[in-house]
């Protein structure tokens, strides 16, 4: 499909027609017929809101798993990395978190 910047929204944004696309939504026309890019959410609030509850989801599900992890580990994983220097336990506990992660914004983000 082929993109063509449409005159009004170059007098519009200033910059070539291309500023209101993205996140941001606007509108273009593609081989002369326009169309609109618009927010899967609806308005920018509603997808602001969106967001925000879906990180939040995230970030509380992430440091349960956490706190769950270092409960279950039969040593003190403070102790381990900063006074033993145990580097191969950090590393381990990076690639958790890591996949933690990964798992989560998959789960989150469908």
């Amino acid at each position: 499909m082929r993109f063509v910047r449409s005159e009004r929204m170059r007098s519009v944004d200033g910059l070539g027609g291309f500023a209101g696309l993205g996140a941001f939504g606007g509108s273009m026309t593609a081989l002369g017929r326009p169309f609109s890019v618009a927010f899967a959410g609806g308005s920018l609030g509603e997808s602001l809101l969106l967001t925000f509850a879906y990180s939040l989801l995230g970030i509380v599900v992430f440091a349960l798993s956490f706190a769950l992890i270092a409960k279950i580990a039969p040593f003190s994983l403070r102790k381990e990395i900063e006074e033993d220097q145990n580097v191969a336990l950090a590393i381990l506990i990076g690639a958790v978190i890591l996949g933690l992660s990964i798992i989560i914004a998959s789960a989150v983000g469908g």
